[in-house]
């Protein structure tokens, strides 16, 4: 764990985010890279080339002076941190950041959203996610005690997973936790009997890392559905994270059944660590 990345709006949440990452970089002794994406607005992109690079100058700078504040906060100190404007509110770039600098993670505030909001609107994180390569972190509380001692990493065990998986163990190994299996079993056409879903994983784990001693280790969940069968098991197990799969730039899309990712990101309480399913 060398370099944590963390999109910066000013906002609560992203300082949540902020913060959350300076408590990693100072366990990890690793660098964060505070990344503000600047939007330009279309009045200044139509203006003359004059006018446009000291309109432009002119934003640079006064974000550099609110990153410059923002900064100046007591959980940062003796962390090292470096400040990145971007131009233009693209979030593919925050994934092109994150491969020029070789970093670890992404670390995400979000509030969440539900109802029609939910449906229509996508959030920042959603966005991030959708095009990042690395892990990202979502964060939605202040941070009282960040711990990833203990991980609930939810599957349906399918071959699409197993890349997810493979990135995902290799980065709580890192981070020294505990990654539990869960399969959740809901009723209709996706249910199994238990000896079909002990063949699924047992396959998966083949292709995986060839490690069957895991096999004991899968805790098989019924629910009514898959998201409250994820969110139930973590909050009575006393997780402290939970990892899931995304499909990439097709978004928070079915990694199980729905949109499950989705709404686990924007209903659990506890952070949220998605892996891209490529």
């Amino acid at each position: 764990m060398k370099k944590i990345i963390v999109p910066v709006d000013f906002s609560d949440h992203s300082n949540y985010a902020l913060e959350s990452a300076a408590i990693l970089a100072k366990k990890y002794d690793a660098e964060i890279l505070a990344l503000h994406m600047l939007e330009i607005s279309e009045t200044i992109l139509t203006k003359g080339e004059a006018d446009l690079q000291a309109e432009t100058v002119f934003f640079l700078k006064l974000a550099e002076q609110r990153f410059t504040d923002f900064l100046q906060q007591d959980f940062l100190k003796d962390v090292k941190v470096t400040p990145i404007v971007k131009h233009f509110k693209v979030f593919t770039e925050v994934n092109e950041v994150a491969k020029e600098n070789n970093a670890d993670l992404i670390v995400m505030g979000s509030h969440g959203s539900s109802g029609l909001k939910e449906i229509f609107i996508g959030s920042n994180t959603e966005k991030v996610v959708r095009h990042s390569d690395v892990p990202v972190l979502v964060i939605k509380n202040k941070p009282t005690n960040l711990s990833f001692e203990n991980v609930v990493f939810a599957s349906d065990f399918s071959e699409s997973t197993v890349t997810p998986y493979i990135n995902a163990t290799k980065l709580f190994d890192k981070l020294g936790a505990n990654l539990h299996l869960i399969y959740v079993n809901t009723p209709g056409d996706n249910f199994n009997s238990t000896s079909e879903m002990e063949q699924i994983v047992v396959n998966f784990l083949q292709k995986a890392d060839g490690n069957l001693d895991k096999l004991s280790e899968v805790k098989y969940i019924s629910d009514y559905t898959v998201e409250k069968g994820i969110l139930n098991h973590a909050n009575v197990s006393g997780a402290n994270a939970i990892a899931v799969a995304t499909h990439g730039r097709k978004g928070f899309t079915h990694f199980l059944s729905g949109s499950i990712s989705e709404d686990i990101a924007n209903h659990a309480s506890l952070p949220v660590i998605t892996f891209r399913i490529k």
